[in-house]
C-alpha cells in the first residue's frame, strides 16, 4: 500500500464544490469516480481544501492509499485521460504513508479577480467578479495591510463556519491592477469558510468609499460578531497553491 499525493487543478464552475454530497457533482466524487476506474481499486481521496461551490484552483491537493504498481508519478498522465477538461491533475507522487494533506502546517494562497469595467466581458465570467463600479485602490491597500498578521478573523467568516478557533495568521495581502482587471492575492495558514470571499467584500465597500479603512482594526479587535460584510461572489476565487512546511 502507498499514498499518493495529487495536485488539483479546476474550473469549479459546474461543480458544486469539493466535498462530496449526496445529490450533486464535486470534484471529490469525480477524482473517486476516475481513480477507481483507473486502478480498480475502491479509491477514496483526501482533499487539502474543500472549495466551495463554484470556486477554481490551480494546486489544490489531494491524497489516496493504493495497491497499483503504477509509479506515483505516472498516475497524472493516465488519470487526466479519464477526467473531464475542466479537472486537471498538475502533478502526482508517492508521500509518506502517514501524511495527511489537513494536518500538516502549510501555507495557502488564494486570488480573487475583480473585473473592474463598464461591461463584463463573457470570456472573463467564468472566473472574474464583473464589478462597474470605480474602485479607489490606495484605500484597499491600506484596509489590507491591517488583516496582516494574527488576528481574530470571527467577523470575517460566515456564521456556519465549524471551526475551534477563529485566528489565523496571514502572510501578505497583495492587491494589484493587471489592465482592467484588480487582483487580490492572499496568502495565509488557513482561511475560514468564506473568509476571503469576506475580505474581498470588505475591501470592496473600502474601494467604493462606503468604508473607511481605518474602521478594519476596529472590526478585528471586537470580542462580539457586530460585521456582516458582503461575500464576493464565488467564481472571482481561485486557490492557486498550498506550501507544506
Amino acid at each position: 500500500m502507498k499514498r499518493v499525493m495529487l495536485i488539483v487543478a479546476y474550473d469549479g464552475t459546474n461543480y458544486h464544490g469539493w466535498q462530496m454530497q449526496p445529490n450533486a457533482v464535486t470534484i471529490e466524487q469525480i477524482l473517486n469516480e476516475k481513480l477507481s476506474e483507473l486502478l480498480k481499486e475502491d479509491i477514496q481521496v483526501i482533499g487539502a481544501s474543500r472549495t466551495d461551490a463554484g470556486v477554481h484552483a490551480e494546486g489544490n491537493v489531494a491524497v489516496f492509499d493504493t495497491n497499483t504498481s503504477i509509479p506515483g508519478e505516472k498516475i497524472s498522465y493516465a488519470l487526466n485521460h479519464l477526467l473531464p477538461e475542466d479537472i486537471v491533475i498538475q502533478e502526482s507522487f508517492e508521500v509518506e504513508p502517514d501524511f495527511h494533506p489537513r494536518k500538516c502546517d502549510s501555507i495557502k494562497t488564494y486570488q480573487y479577480r475583480i473585473l473592474n469595467r463598464n461591461f463584463n466581458l463573457p470570456v472573463k465570467g467564468r472566473n472574474a467578479y464583473h464589478f462597474y463600479r470605480k474602485l479607489d485602490l490606495d484605500k484597499m491597500r491600506e484596509a489590507a495591510a491591517y488583516f496582516v498578521g494574527k488576528h481574530d478573523f470571527k467577523n470575517f467568516c460566515s456564521s456556519h463556519t465549524q471551526a475551534k478557533s477563529t485566528i489565523r495568521i496571514i502572510y501578505s495581502f497583495d492587491i494589484e491592477e493587471e489592465d482592467e482587471e484588480i487582483v487580490l492575492t492572499v496568502s495565509g495558514n488557513g482561511f475560514l469558510y468564506n473568509m476571503v470571499r469576506m475580505l474581498t467584500g470588505t475591501l470592496l465597500d473600502v474601494g467604493t468609499g462606503r468604508m473607511s479603512p481605518d474602521k478594519i482594526p476596529e472590526l478585528l479587535a471586537a470580542k462580539e460578531r457586530v460585521h456582516s460584510p458582503n461575500t464576493a461572489p464565488a467564481r472571482g476565487l481561485t486557490l492557486l497553491d498550498i506550501e507544506y512546511l
